[in-house]
């Protein structure tokens, strides 16, 4: 049996110096006195009646273990782990006394009344703050941030179970981990249980990526500063809770059932409305960090949608909105949107409105819609900023970009772009909508009513595998039939949520004197050639998202 095998039993008389209990008796039957040094092996071993001089002689003498009532030290706990009261150039000290595996000292910290520290002994020798009191491997060892935390965490524990802390406080805790790595990773787990501050979660962080071996490593944290508050507060059983709930450190994105549970357990709800229901139905609304492309060729009517959206969602769901629209500018805009409340086509002059009701639907608007204001500056590094600021800065939770193209033309900046706002959404948790151009088709072009594909998105591959839902719209705009001229086939392209509504059409009309879309009850192409109107039998691309 070693001498760090056994475990203290009794204070027993010096029979070197007299002191009546300075001599610590181990289980082993080895005793150590605080006092003198002197030295007895234990039942199986042999050697010197007392300890081997230690390395430097330069030691503040040790005095005698004390408790510390005020911090709520015990005698006990002071015996076990060798912390004494003693004096330094007349001042009274606490000396942490660290020893190596044969309980030579080779390290002490002093601790004067100020709390101020000084350090004598060779540092090369120096381990973790109690290691030399427990038996190498074992179930678990605890490792706190300073010696004080160790001597109450075991104290709450006993004595029974291993805890030790780092020397040099936290800046040092990943490299004073480091150095001591063979004798930690022979335990089965190894938890943290460093100070709630700052610097304790910085250092947290640095001894993260020290190379224990996967699933070892647990994370535990406590309600209070650090162990000794706890025991002072007569928290133990929460001290105790925590070490046996320290949560087991994986890489970042890494998470197990039991980290999302409660998120896995709320009720599946839809998201946010469209501003048409049977789109609501199709795609079960918006969602939080998702974002929704679309595209259309020009004047098919994608502008007038996105008006009427911004709308519905100030109006209807008291939300606000964050509007760039990089070739339009916000009195425009703020029009446009302002009609689709009134009713009324307040950009268009002989619209019959006044500007009364333009004062009114504007002043519904005013706080629930904010503008890019900056007509012409289409640097994605710029756009990606103010996206931050209204989601960060002012609450706004849906943001409409027009368009997407004008940030970037070639198919690698788009995908960039793509990636980078997929991630903003989700780190966000916003609701981004985009418009895309498209490129023109091989046969009829998207103005005579040919139809929107997935490969027609410039930079279509990146938009497709970054979109949650991917819409086109399409309309015959000089076709005979006055009906068939102003309709739109909304078709929905990509549907990541179910993959059911994708291929799904829903007919938009237009009513040319509230200038308001509105899901048309008839089909105007029942009686037409399909094919001619986007109802072709050609599949899309096969796209790999």
């Amino acid at each position: 049996m070693h001498e760090t095998d056994s475990e203290f039993l009794r204070k027993e008389p010096c029979p070197r110096c007299g002191s009546r209990d300075n001599l610590a008796r181990y289980t082993d039957g080895h005793a150590y006195c605080f006092g003198c040094r002197h030295h007895e092996p234990g039942d199986n071993m042999t050697g010197q009646t007392e300890a081997a001089e230690p390395r430097t002689t330069d030691f503040v003498p040790l005095g005698e273990p004390a408790d510390w009532v005020s911090r709520g030290i015990s005698l006990e706990s002071a015996q076990k782990w060798g912390f004494t009261r003693s004096s330094l150039n007349g001042e009274p000290v606490r000396l942490f006394n660290y020893r190596n595996s044969a309980q030579q000292l080779v390290w002490q910290k002093i601790r004067f009344p100020k709390k101020d520290f000084r350090s004598k002994g060779s540092k090369e020798d120096m381990c973790l703050y109690g290691q030399w009191l427990w038996r190498d491997g074992g179930k678990r060892v605890v490792i706190v941030e300073g010696e004080l935390d160790a001597i109450s965490l075991s104290q709450m524990q006993g004595h029974k179970w291993p805890v030790v802390s780092i020397p040099n406080g936290c800046d040092g805790a990943a490299k004073a981990l480091r150095k001591n790595l063979q004798w930690l990773e022979q335990f089965e787990e190894i938890v943290l249980m460093f100070d709630g501050d700052d610097p304790g979660q910085k250092a947290v962080d640095e001894c993260k990526l020290i190379p224990f071996t996967p699933g070892k490593l647990k994370i535990a944290s406590l309600p209070l500063k650090d162990a000794n508050e706890m025991l002072m507060a007569g928290r133990v059983k929460e001290t105790i809770d925590a070490i046996w709930g320290a949560k087991v450190y994986r890489p970042d994105g890494l998470v197990g059932v039991s980290d999302i549970m409660g998120e896995l357990l709320k009720p599946v709800t839809f998201g946010l409305p469209w501003c048409f229901e049977e789109l609501t139905k199709h795609t079960y609304g918006r969602r939080d960090g998702e974002v929704y492309g679309f595209g259309a060729g020009t004047g098919i009517g994608k502008t007038d949608f996105l008006m009427q959206q911004i709308a519905f969602d100030v109006v209807e769901l008291k939300q606000t909105v964050g509007a760039i629209f990089l070739e339009q500018k916000p009195v425009e805009t703020a029009k446009r949107v302002a009609g689709k409340i009134a009713g009324r086509m307040f950009h268009v002059p002989d619209g019959g409105w006044t500007p009364d009701e333009l004062t009114r639907a504007a002043q519904e608007l005013d706080g629930k819609v904010y503008f890019y204001d900056n007509f012409g500056q289409t640097d994605w590094e710029l756009v990606k900023g103010h996206i931050r600021y209204m989601v960060v800065s002012l609450g706004i939770k849906l943001i409409y970009l027009d368009h997407l193209t004008a940030l970037g033309e070639d198919a690698e900046e788009l995908g960039l772009i793509m990636k980078e706002m997929a991630g903003l959404a989700n780190e966000l948790g916003c609701i981004i909508h985009f418009v895309s151009h498209l490129a023109t088709p091989d046969g009829k072009p998207h103005e005579e009513g040919g139809r929107v594909m997935i490969r027609h998105f410039r930079g279509s591959r990146a938009i497709g595998f970054w979109s949650f839902f991917m819409f086109g719209m399409e309309r015959d705009q000089q076709n005979e039939d006055p009906i068939i001229a102003t309709t739109t086939i909304f078709r929905i392209l990509k549907d990541r949520y179910t993959g059911r509504s994708t291929g799904k059409t829903i007919n938009l009309g237009f009513h040319s004197e509230t200038g308001r879309l509105f899901v048309r009850d008839d089909d105007p192409f029942k009686d037409k050639d399909a094919k001619e109107h986007g109802f072709s039998n050609e599949s899309d691309d096969e796209l790999p998202f």
